[in-house]
């Protein structure tokens, strides 16, 4: 089978775990007779840099016009360290989520028994946490109008704004998922304060009648934020509005104890994007020293969720878990004897080539 793949490597170390996963892609294609196209385009600072748009059109077209997307990271320090810049790299970021209608984001967070004494949290609290993410990503505060400041710049203002129908599809998307598991799901929001937030319990409430055999549940997001902590495993999927997943799914990231351990899935009506999580490193750009493993296995989610390749997929989780078990990671998960980002990702290609 033919696929179309955009490749959007953006900025810091992003062109470096693209390459890996590229790599990794390639081989599968070998082992199972696929063929992957691949076509880059820019997107962030780089794209600033060179065409003053943080997403332009050639980059947005070639998105729609391809299978699936697979993106690296974005931001630069010239950027992030200069409050006043007008254009800004994340503005690409989230073009893309409003252009592709990207509506929610779906990040897996398990943690693996070779890498239980990474994460900063005892044994006993993270050994067997599997849970699955779910964000909105294409309403709240982050996209609410209006939003600005006072003529004199001494007051600022966001709206956070979410329609019935914007809640309901990422709901029924997260009731879906959980259908798969454990059929159970967490709604996080902050109902007694936001209006918002009660409209989310409203429609979760709704769209569960048609999910039989589904358990759902609410809780406050401060004692989300705490419960991911003190008892993660008692979380299966949860679905969160934007800005609350994205400061919680950056907090359950942690429970693994490598962020560059981590996939995600932004799904779309039409294309949908698949990057990881970390951002751009920028300290490490070059270096040859950043952990390629979250992109590869978002290549792998890509293969699974945008072209129903389940079996190509499973290879791909199999092969970075040997790497791990093996060793043969980058310098965050081994201080002793390191391996180059380019290492790994030949290592696991050639896994996947020579694996029955």
């Amino acid at each position: 089978m033919d696929f179309k793949i955009a490749v959007l490597p953006g900025d810091g170390i992003g062109p470096e775990i693209i390459d890996q996963a590229k790599k990794v892609i390639e081989a599968v294609g070998i082992k199972f007779n696929h063929k992957f196209n691949f076509k880059q385009g820019l997107v962030g600072a780089i794209a600033i840099d060179k065409t003053g748009n943080p997403l332009p059109e050639e980059t947005l077209d070639l998105c729609r016009s391809s299978d699936a997307v697979l993106f690296g990271a974005i931001g630069d320090p010239k950027y992030d360290n200069d409050p006043s810049a007008k254009v800004r790299p994340e503005q690409g970021l989230l073009a893309m989520r409003k252009e592709l209608g990207l509506y929610a984001n779906v990040r897996p967070v398990s943690t693996l028994p070779s890498l239980i004494e990474k994460s900063p949290l005892k044994r006993e609290i993270v050994q067997g946490v599997d849970i699955m993410m779910i964000r909105e990503l294409t309403g709240g505060i982050y996209f609410g109008k209006p939003q600005g400041r006072s003529e004199d710049g001494n007051t600022a203002y966001d709206s956070c704004v979410y329609s019935r129908y914007e809640i309901e599809r990422v709901v029924r998307l997260a009731c879906d998922y959980a259908m798969k598991r454990s059929k159970k799901i967490t709604v996080v929001d902050k109902a007694n304060v936001l209006a918002t937030s009660r409209l989310w319990r409203e429609t979760a409430v709704i769209a569960v009648k048609d999910y039989k055999e589904l358990t759902m549940d609410f809780m406050f997001v401060d004692n989300a934020a705490m419960q991911l902590i003190q008892n993660p495993r008692k979380f299966d999927v949860i679905v969160t509005e934007n800005m609350f997943g994205d400061i919680l799914s950056d907090e359950a990231s942690v429970l693994t104890g490598s962020l560059g351990l981590l996939p995600s899935a932004s799904i779309g009506l039409s294309t949908s994007v698949f990057e990881p999580i970390h951002g751009s490193y920028p300290q490490a750009a070059g270096k040859n020293i950043a952990n390629p493993l979250g992109t590869i296995l978002s290549a792998g989610m890509m293969l699974d969720l945008a072209f129903n390749l389940k079996t190509e997929a499973e290879v791909i989780k199999t092969a970075v878990a040997k790497s791990i078990e093996a060793e043969y990671v980058t310098e965050d998960l081994n201080r002793t004897h390191p391996r180059s980002t380019s290492d790994v990702g030949e290592w696991i290609a050639r896994y996947i080539q020579e694996s029955n």
